[in-house]
């Protein structure tokens, strides 16, 4: 007995090592972009990721990529959340939208987006430019919106007046003889559904413009510059110094705030670059980097010298933080290589201490490991004092300037999404495509007999102008049966 081999049909996958074309790949991966679920799955996650980034604390770009600060920033994390400290901060938690999986989330959205947005083009293109025209009889009798009234007349002579009065009101009209009678198909706005293309466009514009701010850009809210002291690095890699010439404020009779005008010199590699008076409204910008004006204060010109005679920091602290009992406010400096930090504390504005006396500030130093105490004193004025082991002397008291420096590289992209997703919304719910059939029989009686419909979704004002355009195609004579709460028909 023999046995017959069947040969499987060609292009038929016969199992795990059936060859798969490039073409094949690229084409299943599409379908997987712009596969419904897979989008909807995508806006969950990002959702969710979304979501975390609200609920759990957010360290800043500018504390993130410092290890020293993040670090701090995780002790002051861990009372809370204990042993779950580091594996949160290893997912991002603590900088989620910064983070790998909001990146890989954001990535893989934009391209579903695409995906649907190129699969639907062609649909939504043809519907513009070649409609369906033609549509059977049947079709008056069960669309959404649909009026079938019988007139005296002709049908040309209504045929012509339903036609003139359709393109009175800018529809396109396209007649159409497959039929018995005489058929038309107008419709206005057809361009309009091209609006969900736009602000699908905008959703990924503003995606990828986000996610190249939050890993290419940069943002400092906390910028302080001591007048008088002389540039100071804005750092990021953009070898940029910023120096603060002067500082002025003003206010109006009541004690209102008029205005707060910084004088700015910006250098480059060591080079001035700009000048700039910067004011609330008035940044200074440079390469893409804006330096907003944001508050002012008091800072302590502050020398530390070591056992040796060396100085070790000379410079203004800001004193830009205050206590939870806002009677004091305090700046730090940061020792990293001694391993630990400098405190300058002073009494907060109209606030009098007993322990510190005008002209004084009180030195603290704490280990930047475990954040205990390791000494304190309270220096006067030009007179160098021994705390820690380190000669402090508070030189001065001057003023700074607080900014805000970012560099925004996806700003453009979100501006143009933002653009695109209004002018798409506006499209889609305003101008909506409107679509009408038309079909104009003669009847028995010499008279005649026509037929409006529209499938689209419900719309009571498209509804009503349908109806008010039959109704002034001539007087209806007698009734007809209605079929439908958004019908009417009347009968000669």
């Amino acid at each position: 007995m023999s046995t017959a081999v069947k040969t499987p049909p060609q292009g038929l996958d016969t199992g795990p090592g059936a060859d798969i074309t490039p073409k094949e790949m690229l084409l299943r991966i599409y379908r997987l972009f712009y596969n419904k679920r897979i989008g909807l799955f995508l806006i969950f996650a990002m959702a969710l990721l979304a979501l975390v980034g609200v609920l759990f604390p957010q360290a800043d770009a500018q504390t993130y990529n410092n290890p020293d600060w993040y670090r701090s920033f995780l002790e002051e994390q861990r009372p809370r959340y204990r042993g779950w400290t580091m594996p949160l901060s290893f997912l991002g938690v603590f900088h989620m939208f910064s983070s790998w999986p909001f990146r890989i989330v954001t990535v893989l959205l934009a391209l579903s987006i695409i995906g649907c947005t190129t699969h639907r083009l062609p649909t939504l293109w043809k519907n513009a430019t070649q409609p369906h025209t033609h549509v059977r009889e049947g079709f008056f009798d069960h669309a959404r919106t649909r009026r079938t009234v019988e007139l005296a007349g002709s049908p040309q002579a209504l045929f012509d007046d339903a036609r003139a009065k359709l393109a009175a009101e800018h529809y396109r009209v396209i007649e159409d003889s497959r039929d018995d009678g005489l058929n038309l198909y107008a419709d206005k706005n057809r361009w309009m559904p091209l609006g969900t293309a736009l602000a699908h466009t905008a959703f990924v514009l503003i995606l990828l413009g986000v996610l190249i701010t939050n890993n290419t850009g940069f943002r400092n809210n906390e910028f302080t510059v001591p007048v008088g002291m002389g540039p100071q690095p804005v750092g990021h890699g953009t070898n940029l110094a910023v120096e603060a010439k002067s500082f002025t404020d003003t206010y109006h009779d009541d004690g209102s705030p008029m205005d707060y005008a910084s004088e700015l010199v910006l250098y480059e590699d060591g080079k001035q670059v700009k000048q700039h008076t910067t004011r609330v409204n008035s940044p200074m910008k440079y390469d893409g980097i804006a330096f907003n004006q944001a508050y002012f204060g008091f800072a302590a010109e502050m020398t530390v010298k070591d056992a040796a005679g060396k100085q070790v920091y000379h410079g203004g602290v800001p004193l830009q933080y205050s206590t939870d009992d806002k009677l004091t406010n305090f700046g730090k400096v940061e020792f990293p290589e001694r391993g630990y930090n400098m405190f300058v504390i002073a009494p907060a504005s109209g606030q009098v201490d007993a322990r510190i006396a005008p002209g004084q500030v009180q030195v603290e130093f704490y280990d930047r490991t475990t954040d205990e105490p390791i000494d304190k004193q309270v220096i006067s004025q030009g007179r160098e004092q021994q705390v820690n082991g380190l000669a402090v002397t508070l030189e001065r008291e001057r003023q700074f300037t607080g900014l805000m420096v970012s560099k925004d590289n996806g700003a453009i992209l979100v501006w143009i999404g933002s653009f695109l997703l209004v002018l798409g919304t506006i499209c889609t719910m305003f101008y909506r495509h409107q679509r009408i059939w038309l079909r104009v029989h003669r009847t028995d009686d010499g008279g005649s007999r026509v037929r409006v419909a529209s499938p689209d979704r419900h719309d009571t004002i498209f509804e009503q102008k349908v109806f008010r355009f039959v109704d002034s195609l001539g007087k209806p004579t007698s009734p007809e049966s209605d079929d439908s709460t958004h019908s009417g028909s009347t009968h000669a």
